[in-house]
């Protein structure tokens, strides 16, 4: 097919981009380097191209040339494309590569380098094909999706109307570094990760000294039972096959050893499929703290923070997403995951919005994949045999998109 012919013509220039940019990480909303990287690529193109006021995200709109489908002829279809480019405060232990991070303490473990060159590539293959192109693209670079997350800033900032029409449908992909064998493409229908949500409980008890605790209201012991009664809740509340994941991540308490404190909190991070059954775990955590907190005569309070929804896959966005992959690579190289991610992922908020498809590739160089150094691993090692599969694969279902109208 012509999108993958291009991209392997591009394979040269893509690899090395991406190598580049694995060289420079950068953390959250401000990568001014990368920015400027994307700029420079996208440069030779007949985008037009905006970036972000609080946040460095660069928004690139391509206009196809092709007839519109029909009926839309006054109302050309548009089609969102996104990498993510942010990096991740990890100190990099690929000691073999000769293009490793230069920036100390920060690491691209989680791929989006490979993610921000397929995009150009995606991008310079449809400006080679505008001609095939029934609608317009829109090319979202951005950054902060390891946090605080960038996709809300840019849709607060226009990125769905950036085209002059709204967004009708997007399309995200992501790289691993373990699981699938090397080049191997999946995903599912319907959620394929999950919403997230930082759940933080503090008790408030009473302080006093160590030795003599009947004086006191002692909030630590009181915390440790509201964390076993959380998770007995959670296996007797809710359907096993609707999987609800509560991990309690951090508790805190006190400042010495003979001092009772007046609080102690913890922090957690709840994992859920459906707004429902968000909505009912949030409900039911508050009331077993506070419940159990009172039933020791002190009190608790809940607060969450760093909400993401879960990423739901529109079923004939997937459907065509998927045909994509089997024709361009073959049918062999998808699989369908065989469960939802637990991970979370603030592309959620863009396909909250339009329906789209989020798909996977495994970049993964180990022969034994399945025991390989995870995303976010200071040892997660990616190949970039990928990148140019990835932007051909952009770039198809963009192609494909925009003609069915």
């Amino acid at each position: 097919m012509r999108t993958r012919d291009i991209a392997e013509e591009l394979r040269p220039n893509l690899v090395a981009l991406r190598r580049e940019l694995h060289q420079i990480p950068e953390l959250g909303l401000h990568l001014p380097l990368t920015q400027q990287k994307v700029l420079d690529e996208l440069s030779g193109l007949d985008l037009e191209i905006t970036t972000g006021e609080g946040l460095s995200s660069v928004v690139a709109v391509l206009r196809g040339r092709a007839p519109a489908p029909a009926g839309r002829e006054g109302n050309r279809p548009v089609v969102l494309l996104r990498g993510d480019m942010d990096g991740l405060p990890v100190t990099e232990e690929l000691e073999h590569l000769d293009y490793r991070s230069t920036h100390q303490g920060q690491m691209h473990a989680c791929g989006h380098d490979l993610h921000t060159a397929s995009l150009i590539g995606a991008a310079r293959i449809l400006d080679r094909m505008r001609d095939e192109l029934a609608g317009d693209v829109v090319l979202m670079f951005q950054p902060a999706e390891e946090g605080p997350g960038g996709a809300e800033p840019m849709l607060a900032e226009g990125l769905l109307g950036a085209a002059g029409r709204p967004v009708e449908a997007a399309y995200a992909m992501h790289v691993s570094s373990s699981e699938f064998p090397l080049r191997q493409w999946y995903s599912c229908p319907g959620p394929i990760m999950a919403a997230a949500d930082t759940v933080h409980v503090e008790v408030t008890g009473r302080g006093g000294h160590g030795s003599q605790p009947q004086f006191s209201l002692d909030p630590v012991p009181v915390l440790c039972e509201i964390v076993l009664a959380l998770q007995t809740m959670l296996s007797r509340s809710f359907d096993p096959f609707d999987t609800v994941v509560l991990t309690v991540g951090r508790i805190a308490g006190g400042t010495k050893d003979n001092i009772i404190g007046d609080t102690a909190d913890l922090s957690a991070t709840l994992r859920t499929f459906s707004p429902e059954t968000r909505e009912l775990a949030l409900r039911n955590i508050e009331r077993v703290a506070q419940h159990v907190a009172a039933a020791h005569g002190q009190t608790a309070r809940m607060w969450t923070t760093e909400a993401y929804p879960a990423t739901i896959n529109a079923v004939a966005e997937y459907d065509l997403a998927r045909k994509a992959v089997e024709d361009l690579f073959g049918a062999e190289r998808y699989a369908d995951r065989p469960a939802p991610e637990m991970g979370s992922e603030d592309m959620s908020f863009v396909l909250n919005e339009v329906p789209g498809a989020y798909f996977f590739v495994s970049a993964c160089p180990a022969e034994d994949y399945v025991n390989a150094p995870t995303n976010h691993s200071p040892r997660a090692e990616f190949d970039d045999v990928v990148v140019p599969d990835a932007a051909a694969w952009y770039a198809e279902v963009a192609l494909r998109r925009t003609a069915q109208g």
